[in-house]
């Protein structure tokens, strides 16, 4: 990622952490599960904890973009976690359409070419990152 997407995920998201995490979460694992309802298996009937864990992982690796490199062990912990619920390699694309559309509709006219950019570099980078550590 260049220092320009870093500053642009950073500031977009900051519209974003202050939402409350049941619309964020909703609008995103609606997003998902809409279009890919096999998926709804992996998750718990009660989503509120979820809601939270996706906001509180998605600040938490904003304000480490500019040391991403520092979270390597951290994001391959995660995706050990995440292979243990059952996710494949293929789930990561799904994601990561319903994260940059989630994203989309909420930042609305914040939302343009490079700040889509910036946000698929960020989602390509973890999920790369993710998806590495799961073939050691």
């Amino acid at each position: 990622m260049t220092t320009r997407q870093i500053s642009l995920v950073k500031s977009t998201w900051k519209l974003f952490r202050n939402m409350d995490p049941a619309v964020v979460g909703d609008a995103f694992y609606s997003k998902m599960f809409s279009q890919h309802p096999s998926l709804r298996k992996m998750f718990p009937p009660e989503m509120s904890m979820q809601y939270q864990k996706l906001m509180d992982m998605l600040t938490t690796i904003v304000s480490r973009l500019d040391n991403l490199n520092e979270m390597t062990d951290d994001i391959a912990e995660m995706a050990r976690r995440h292979e243990g619920y059952g996710v494949k390699t293929a789930h990561y694309k799904i994601v990561g359409e319903a994260l940059l559309w989630t994203l989309e509709h909420g930042l609305g006219r914040d939302w343009n070419a490079e700040v889509a950019e910036a946000w698929q570099s960020c989602y390509k980078v973890l999920a790369d990152t993710m998806m590495g550590a799961l073939k050691r």
